[in-house]
């Protein structure tokens, strides 16, 4: 088997054996799945058979749940009568229930499934549900029946631009008034802000529904179904579509690494067993985050989770994910306290081939359904073909969130004064991915932002931002804290990756932290909104950290920054100056704290005349003006050298373009009318 993945990765081939493997399961699995079907996608149809349906002039519901000795739909269309509505037994574990009459069941009303399993009879939400409340009577999550006319959508033909700017954002905190947001009023307020600033991608987090709202979305209780916090599922997809008329990808924040270990709301022990959709035992549960880990050798869970990722592309249109968790999928130990240090540990008894091969299965159907979906994975093991084609022995993501990035800055910015970092080490930090592999950079997500940690601006200005944000205020905290937030976001855009990433409110420097209500703050909202006023506001600096953030993703654009190569031309611990090329851009960094230098040269690779286009000391973005917006012409010197020379002001980034000759235009010719 010629394997794509060893011409790009030689260093791999002592583990040939392993990517061969890796290969055969997949191939394998996939012929297993679609014996009785054409493709992964037409064996992904659970969604379409479980649940609730109308037909026949009735309702059918149906339900896997193969240790149940019976089962029985009960709610308030019966008066809550546990036995009235017996289910009947299918072949392969199902149950089947048929009730006559179009209006057997009508919206709004509240069903539960009863499972029977040995002497207990078990109340359950069904597996398939698209719709789960609280009943307000009760306090307990029901699934509620939801009738709602087909949606009529408008973006036919709609394609993801190439370059992802993705825009991370949570639904419910993503308004300024102290309350849970709806889909909307982030539709209406937060969208037309989106596309403002140039982002092109929408990655929504906690739409799978989850009963604990701080968990931030990450303790899935229903697979189907959309957070009722926000709304009804018309207004998320009303949002997508609006999204789509404006050039705007979403991506759906997909948890199908664990699951939550609630029992009365989700999947866990659904029929009475700890391993109908987890390992049994130990192996289920998860040490770190207790909740239930997916057994991927099951094909009945490889079918409820493919079915679940086509279920979101085709009823809401979602135009790719983000993968949650992957580390945690990828190893039996799921990543904790192991290093990565060598090839080793990534092909040993401790990698979850069944796991590789759900992630691959999964990326190929989602493939098959829409060849421009876009696939991302939250890994911080760096699992080498996690990015790279299936059919050269990778894993099928298009994306690797780089997360050493943050984490890099945290540590920077929290261990060591800024005069002390050392730049080779942020440039390999920023540039270090496996061959051909695209990843996303960034500088902090919402992982940064959560209570017990800081924001980046928090970190750099701290209390200050509090009395000292004002146009006006010459605070020297501040003005550190501004200069620096703008050039750790230029440069991660511009080197960090394929794709760049940033969590709402970020980009203004949203103060404090992210604190969901609790108990513990008293069920308080305070720190659970965006306070979008501040970078609305002209009097405070806020709106200058929002312009840059709008013209560095422009610029970005222009100069196609993201996917052009990098090409590094000095760096200079001493003065701490850094420069680079990236796309049809010039970088300069001056991370110097007090020293401007006139005349300082940079190292070019090739002769012209390069106009400064953007600076991060610009007066429009909060700094003091000090570089000049004219060319530089760059000279060949005595020992062939090439370079310019600039002033560069400390605590500063410029960025550079090539000025190319116009072209005269074409003298215009008249052409004479034939004449008769």
């Amino acid at each position: 088997m010629d394997l794509g993945i060893l011409q790009r990765n030689p260093q791999f081939k002592p583990y040939e054996r392993d990517l061969v493997a890796r290969m055969e399961n997949y191939y394998a699995a996939k012929r297993r799945l679609t014996r009785a079907a054409p493709s992964l996608s037409d064996f992904a149809n659970g969604h379409r058979y479980y649940g609730f349906h109308r037909g026949d002039g009735g309702w059918y519901y149906r339900e896997w749940a193969p240790a149940a000795e019976k089962m029985y739909l009960t709610g308030d269309f019966c008066g809550w009568d546990r036995h009235a509505h017996e289910m009947r037994r299918l072949e392969g574990g199902n149950f089947e229930l048929f009730l006559p009459g179009e209006d057997a069941l009508k919206e709004g009303q509240f069903v539960k499934a009863i499972v029977v399993h040995g002497a207990q009879e078990l109340e359950r939400i069904p597996l398939y549900a698209t719709w789960v409340v609280q009943d307000p009577k009760s306090r307990s999550w029901c699934a509620c029946i939801h009738t709602a006319p087909a949606f009529e959508w408008t973006d036919a033909g709609f394609v993801p631009e190439k370059d992802p700017f993705i825009y991370e954002c949570h639904i419910g905190m993503a308004q300024e008034e102290g309350k849970v947001g709806s889909y909307d009023e982030f539709r209406q307020n937060v969208l037309p802000r989106v596309k403002m600033l140039g982002y092109n991608t929408l990655q929504i987090m906690a739409i799978m529904e989850h009963p604990y709202y701080a968990s931030f979305g990450y303790q899935v209780t229903n697979f189907f179904a959309t957070s009722s916090r926000y709304g009804l599922p018309e207004g998320l997809k009303a949002l997508i579509n609006e999204a789509h008329s404006l050039g705007i990808a979403v991506l759906l924040d997909v948890v199908h690494s664990h699951a939550s270990r609630n029992t009365a709301e989700g999947i866990n022990e659904f029929d009475g067993t700890d391993y109908q959709f987890f390992h049994a035992g130990a192996q289920g549960d998860h040490s770190a985050w207790g909740t239930k880990c997916f057994n991927y050798g099951k094909d009945e869970v490889i079918h409820f989770l493919l079915s679940n990722l086509k279920y979101w592309m085709e009823e809401f249109h979602f135009d790719g994910f983000r993968f949650d968790g992957v580390t945690s999928m990828l190893y039996h130990d799921h990543g904790l306290g192991t290093a990565f240090t060598g090839p080793e540990q990534y092909f040993s008894m401790n990698t979850d081939v069944e796991a590789v091969t759900y992630l691959m299965l999964a990326n190929d159907m989602v493939k098959s359904i829409r060849p421009s979906a876009i696939l991302i994975a939250e890994d911080t093991s760096a699992m080498p073909g996690l990015c790279l084609p299936i059919e050269e022995g990778g894993i099928g993501f298009d994306y690797r969130l780089a997360m050493g990035q943050p984490d890099m800055w945290i540590r920077l910015l929290r261990d060591y004064r800024d005069e002390d970092w050392d730049l080779n080490q942020i440039y390999f930090e920023l540039v270090n991915h496996r061959p051909d592999e695209k990843c996303i950079g960034y500088c902090e997500s919402h992982d940064q932002a959560l209570v017990g940690d800081k924001t980046i601006m928090f970190r750099l200005c701290d209390a200050k931002m509090y009395d000292s944000m004002d146009v006006f205020n010459r605070d020297q905290t501040v003005l550190r804290g501004m200069a620096l937030h703008k050039m750790l976001r230029l440069i991660t855009m511009s080197l960090g990756g394929q794709g760049y990433l940033t969590f709402m409110g970020n980009e203004f420097g949203h103060p404090e932290w992210i604190d969901f209500p609790r108990e513990g703050n008293g069920w308080s909202h305070e720190h659970c909104r965006r306070l979008w006023s501040l970078a609305d506001n002209p009097e405070l600096k806020y709106k200058h950290l929002q312009a840059f953030d709008r013209d560095m993703l422009a610029l970005a654009k222009k100069d196609s920054v993201l996917p052009g190569w990098d090409k590094q031309l000095l760096v200079n611990n001493g003065d701490h100056v850094l420069a680079y090329q990236k796309g049809n851009a010039v970088f300069l960094f001056s991370f110097e704290s007090w020293r401007s230098y006139s005349s300082y040269r940079i190292p070019m690779s090739e002769e012209g005349c390069y106009r400064v286009v953007m600076s991060t000391d610009d007066g429009a973005y909060g700094g003091d003006g000090r570089v000049k917006h004219e060319c530089y012409r760059s000279a060949r010197q005595p020992d062939g050298s090439i370079g310019i020379f600039i002033d560069l002001p400390n605590r500063c980034a410029i960025v550079l373009e090539k000025d190319e000759p116009q072209k005269p235009e074409k003298p215009k010719t008249t052409r004479k009318k034939k004449e008769n």
